[in-house]
């Protein structure tokens, strides 16, 4: 076996400050203690309540903890071992996905599940039990996960894996950090021989044919992703566009790209400096960026680099400063196939004619259940779509939320601001299962946060 092994020095930091999710749709004034080691939160750990924080790439509440403590993770971000043959890597939680990108794809080694950002943490990857384009082929973080070490409240580190600690392995995605601190984790990485994919576009012209697409190439190409025309009604409901797409090899390549393979990206060119007005969001802006992202994703080149098939809006740092001073909130949810196009005909139309202003959106398929207690995907058709942060916008999601579990279905923490403790509890039947892991790892609630008070999960 060929390991590699880094160990650089971090400096512990504590600062009191105020913190958001990425939706910025809730601001709390929470106390933030960064350690720099995975070996030294236990000594920070606050009896009184805490959760653990990554990126802060999650949209909702469940990385926040008002009044009370909030680890920073970032700073335990050391690669520990890697075996170059398997591509087996152990790291620390603060590790993001950019970093592992960064590392390893000059070496042919990506990601094997991966969100729609690279500015995400492995220990973020597993409390939300992440999944992307290929979850229909692929499934959850979880299927990449081999351990993890945890932090218990009482203090006491132990391993979990699939033979050992069982319970709290499966609990642990999906638990959106409240069963213990993520301090280490071993995954494995895809071998690759390029960083590009094989695109293809379809044009879409109503959701019957979106949904029929889907299901037609759902065995021909592990990747895919549609999206929504958000002014599209009536008879063109659910026009856009579908993306297609799977690894390319190396005689794949044209010429000039086939001399440098493994190409990676860097920083984001453009940030947006500043909370734009709300003003700037209104229908005729959302007109003509809806109508742009329309074009790029159906004059997608047949070969694309990773950065622009997975990851296309962090080519814009602090994206999220678009949607002004309220915020905004994404909501994701899933509704089985059986009735999926009807159900989802009546959900977009809720969402279209609701006056609100729908933006950024997705839809995809979803495979089988990871095994998570309270992982999000189940078999189904999924769909996510932005709503800045507007008087009825909270109006609007219970509607939603009702139209959903009426359909079978359920909503993703990870996205979620809204959800009321009832209606999670009926969308989540395995809820019970998990309290009763949570009842024996932390019986005193030590790990909480904005999130799990509003669900009912501490």
């Amino acid at each position: 076996m060929v390991q590699r092994h880094y160990d650089v020095h971090r400096v512990r930091a504590e600062s009191s400050t105020r913190l958001t999710g990425w939706g910025a749709n809730m601001r709390v004034d929470c106390h933030l203690t960064e350690p720099g080691f995975s070996s030294d939160i236990a000594a920070q750990l606050d009896q009184a309540g805490t959760i653990a924080r990554g990126l802060g790439r999650s949209y909702g509440d469940c990385a926040i903890n008002a009044g009370g403590q909030v680890i920073g993770m970032t700073r335990a971000d050391r690669c520990l071992c890697f075996d170059e043959h398997t591509g087996t890597l152990t790291c620390e939680a603060g590790v993001s996905l950019e970093r592992i990108i960064h590392d390893f794809a000059p070496c042919g080694w990506f990601p094997m599940i991966t969100p729609g950002t690279k500015f995400v943490t492995v220990g973020g990857c597993i409390a939300n039990d992440i999944h992307g384009k290929a979850h229909h082929a692929q499934g959850c973080f979880l299927n990449s996960v081999d351990s993890m070490t945890v932090l218990l409240a009482s203090g006491e580190v132990v391993v979990a894996s699939r033979s050992v600690n069982p319970d709290l392995f499966w609990a642990t995605f999906g638990g959106m950090g409240l069963l213990g601190v993520i301090l280490t984790a071993t995954i494995r990485l895809r071998k690759i021989e390029t960083t590009y994919f094989h695109q293809r576009s379809i044009r879409v012209n109503n959701l019957e044919e979106m949904l029929t697409a889907l299901d037609e190439h759902d065995d021909t190409f592990p990747y895919s992703v549609a999206t929504l025309d958000v002014l599209a009604t009536g008879a063109h409901l659910g026009r856009g566009v579908l993306t297609l797409g799977d690894h390319a090899s190396l005689d794949d390549l044209p010429s000039q790209l086939a001399a440098d393979p493994l190409r990676i990206s860097g920083p984001p060119k453009l940030t947006v400096p500043f909370e734009l007005p709300e003003f700037t969001l209104n229908p005729l802006s959302i007109r003509l960026v809806n109508a742009v992202i329309q074009r790029i994703q159906a004059s997608a080149a047949p070969i694309g680099h990773y950065e622009s098939f997975f990851y296309p809006l962090d080519k814009i740092a602090r994206w999220n400063r678009g949607y002004g001073c309220r915020g905004f909130t994404q909501y994701q949810f899933v509704i089985p196939f059986t009735d999926g196009p009807s159900r989802m005909r009546e959900i977009l139309t809720a969402i279209l004619s609701s006056g609100e202003l729908p933006f950024l959106n997705v839809l995809k398929r979803l495979g089988k259940e990871s095994g998570g207690v309270l992982s999000f995907p189940q078999e189904g058709y999924t769909f996510a779509i932005d709503f800045p942060i507007r008087r009825n916008t909270a109006a609007l999601l219970r509607r939603l939320d009702a139209m959903v579990l009426d359909a079978g279905g359920r909503i993703y923490l990870g996205k979620d601001s809204y959800v009321e403790a009832s209606t999670f509890r009926t969308m989540y039947p395995a809820l019970d299962n998990w309290l009763a892991t949570k009842a024996k790892y932390d019986p005193h609630c030590v790990f909480t946060s904005n999130l799990g008070r509003r669900v009912g999960l501490v």
